[in-house]
């Protein structure tokens, strides 16, 4: 049966490892499609000593320039999908819409699983993306298929798969710098998807752009009227603590910003020793469709219950959890813009166009036609 599971591997000195699998479905036709970042998971999978973050004795200057799914999980092998896909399922089953699963590689291996479905969602934590990926995703939304990100920093590292023994998609490379990479003058170059020389902000796809680490603040409402949040009875101004976490987003006046955002949380946030904003926002598309973004990884941390180490409580879970259902049962319903087309009002927050305030790094220029022949 299509879900995600957790397969528990006892040995016999007692030891215990898990091993997370998604059976994904054929097909996501009428269904919201909720999608598990294996990318991401295995970018920070470290089994061998090596991840594309480090190396041995945690170096960053040994760490691994491509890394390969033909290989088991360090620590316990739940913590992407326990910490990030599961409180999301939890409360997609809750919902009663009929929902199909698959992994960030059937994106990109299988386009036609997204045609016709009303809906997909990532959680906590979709980091690393390939073009493939984010192609079939840009076109099922040009398409009518709504867009939830429930958590923040997606779409942020491009990557690309490379096959091995086993088969196609087996290795995900990711050098982190294109003076490394040897597609350096090419658009699949694995570099921050912002970054030159061809640079893609996230915002186009998420309405947002990656903002920070380590980001603490409360979520704080801004538009109670907006459709998503029906029936949780907040007002301008109610603030949910601990609610902005770990890593958030913020939206921005640059190019690629949906023009009609509507920017429907807009909360002060703190990163280190920087002051910013992390934002949820939604926009729609001439398809009908809808996006919604969260800003927050901690919103989907915050769905199985209080966590005392960000300071959510019960009101802030109780708050997750309303709007989650709420995302889910827009979503099935089919293109959110038809009954709620965005209202555009991020203008009036007179935002700078500047990323300083945060740490996800500059906007870069493309590189020129003379400047890429000179790099090949």
């Amino acid at each position: 049966m299509p879900g995600a599971y957790l397969l528990l591997l006892r040995a016999a000195n007692g030891k215990e490892k898990y091993v997370p699998m998604v059976v994904r479905s054929d097909s996501a036709r009428n269904a919201v499609l909720i999608v598990d970042a294996v990318n991401t998971e295995e970018a920070y999978n470290a089994w061998g000593g090596y991840s594309l973050y480090h190396g041995p004795h945690e170096q960053h200057a040994t760490r691994s320039l491509a890394v390969t799914f033909d290989r088991p999980y360090d620590l316990s092998g739940a913590r992407g999908l326990m910490n990030f896909t599961a409180p999301v399922i939890q409360e997609a089953e809750q919902s009663g819409v009929r929902l199909a699963y698959a992994t960030s590689a059937d994106l990109e291996a299988d386009p036609g699983l997204l045609a016709g479905a009303r809906g997909i969602v990532f959680g906590g934590h979709d980091e690393y993306w390939t073009l493939g990926m984010r192609n079939a995703v840009t076109k099922a939304r040009d398409h009518g298929t709504n867009l939830a990100f429930l958590g923040a920093n997606s779409v942020f590292w491009r990557v690309r798969y490379a096959p091995s023994g086993l088969g196609p998609r087996r290795v995900m490379i990711g050098y982190k710098d294109a003076s490394l990479d040897p597609l350096k003058n090419q658009p699949g170059t694995t570099v921050r998807w912002r970054s030159a020389p061809y640079p893609d902000p996230e915002n186009s796809l998420t309405g947002m752009l990656y903002e920070c680490f380590p980001a603490v603040g409360a979520f704080t409402v801004r538009d109670p009227g907006f459709f998503l949040f029906a029936g949780t009875r907040v007002r301008a101004g109610t603030a949910y603590p601990g609610l902005i976490g770990d890593e958030a987003d913020r939206a921005y006046p640059i190019p690629g910003t949906p023009a009609n955002l509507q920017v429907v949380a807009h909360s002060r946030t703190t990163c280190g020793r920087l002051h910013t904003y992390s934002d949820a926002s939604y926009y729609t598309v001439p398809s009908g469709a809808g996006v919604f973004a969260t800003g927050s990884i901690e919103w989907v941390r915050a769905l199985a219950g209080p966590d005392a180490k960000a300071g959510v409580g019960p009101a802030g879970v109780a708050f997750a959890r309303a709007v989650t259902l709420n995302v889910f049962r827009s979503l099935a319903g089919g293109p959110m813009g038809r009954k709620h087309p965005a209202s555009a009002d991020f203008a009036r927050l007179h935002e700078s166009p500047s990323t300083t305030s945060g740490t996800g790094g500059p906007i870069g220029k493309p590189a020129s036609p003379k400047e890429l022949r000179s790099k090949a």
